[in-house]
């Protein structure tokens, strides 16, 4: 390990690396989750987190089944919310989250929160009615919001304030062109706090573009660094816009 890894090992980040625990009782590789091949090459070979770390792939590459195990080894609510949130609808998460292993940082802190835009709404609802059996809640109604409103208000409550883990699965679901560029500049000031980390999984050329960002492309090939002007959502988006026909014939015909 060189200086500079050494110095960032030191980083009070609440999640430095992700390893499979050595008293994980993991299923064969034809069994899923550990069949997607992201999911096996973390149990391999292990996965170092950054201050932000995006995840950008295709439905089934396994993004979101790696934000999710993360977030609950940490400790958080499955379906969103905080270390304290325990509000469930239907059971659906892997036992990944079960294999893993997470290494801190020194004195890193313990708080965290977890938005996931599959159960945006539930979570939503748990809010409010925590806020309204709190007199001392200072949350707005969330559900007298639109979607891409409520989150905004969400963002900005003191949840986001200082250090801890933020996990982000496919926030942008709902939220405007305008609404997705004001995330990206509070991720990057998130991230650019010392004991801050944010964890990002994202189809989202807009998201995938906070500054400093380590992109992680997955595939059916596994997990893959990559920048930004290179991922394939970028090339598609560019295309995209440049002619539509080019791809709409193809399914319209």
């Amino acid at each position: 390990m060189d200086s500079g890894q050494q110095e960032g090992w030191l980083e009070p980040l609440p999640v430095r690396r992700i390893d499979q625990s050595p008293y994980a009782v993991v299923p064969p590789p034809d069994v899923w989750p550990v069949s997607i091949p992201a999911v096996a090459q973390v149990l391999a070979d292990g996965l170092d987190l950054g201050s932000c770390t995006i995840l950008v792939g295709d439905n089934g590459t396994g993004k979101s089944t790696l934000v999710e195990a993360i977030a609950m080894a940490f400790g958080l609510g499955a379906e969103g919310g905080s270390t304290g949130a325990r509000h469930r609808t239907h059971e659906t998460e892997s036992g990944l989250w079960e294999w893993l292993r997470l290494s801190r940082g020194p004195g890193a802190s313990k708080w965290g929160y977890f938005v996931r835009a599959e159960t945006m709404h539930g979570l939503m609802a748990w809010l409010d009615t925590s806020r309204s059996e709190s007199p001392r809640s200072m949350d707005p109604d969330f559900h007298a919001r639109s979607h891409g409103e409520s989150f905004v208000s969400l963002l900005s409550t003191k949840r986001f304030d200082g250090d801890g883990l933020f996990v982000w699965d496919e926030p942008e679901a709902g939220l405007s062109f305008q609404a997705q560029l004001h995330l990206v500049a509070e991720l990057a000031a998130m991230a650019a706090r010392p004991g801050a980390q944010v964890l990002l999984a994202t189809h989202s050329p807009i998201l995938a573009a906070v500054p400093g960002a380590r992109i992680l492309q997955l595939s059916d090939e596994g997990i893959e660094p990559v920048a930004w002007e290179d991922l394939a959502v970028v090339d598609h988006h560019r295309r995209f816009l440049d002619d539509p026909r080019r791809y709409l014939r193809h399914v319209l015909d």
